[in-house]
């Protein structure tokens, strides 16, 4: 969605519906744009990938149906976004 002016290590995405910042430092010289799709995990960037490999990623996970159901619903509950503590995901 957005890279933070201020940190510009960080990024504003929004996973599933879910808005977080994310570490985008590993991706350092990449050109990052809002629109891009990021492989994340634990909230470091990890890699940049077109909309096709994002397609099947998320295809695979929603294929393991309720833990990839428990898992979105333990990240809508989280704060994990030192931006926004209270967790309500606004911008």
């Amino acid at each position: 969605m957005e890279i933070l002016a201020d940190h510009t290590d960080l990024a504003r995405v929004d996973v599933s519906g879910v808005r977080r910042a994310i570490n985008v430092g590993l991706l350092e010289g990449e050109e990052l744009r809002p629109g891009d799709w990021i492989l994340i995990h634990v909230g470091f960037a990890l890699s940049k990938i077109d909309e096709d490999e994002a397609k099947a990623a998320m295809e695979f996970l929603e294929s393991i149906g309720q833990a990839y159901d428990d898992e979105l619903a333990a990240l809508k509950e989280s704060s994990l976004d030192p931006f926004d503590p209270i967790g309500r995901g606004e911008a």
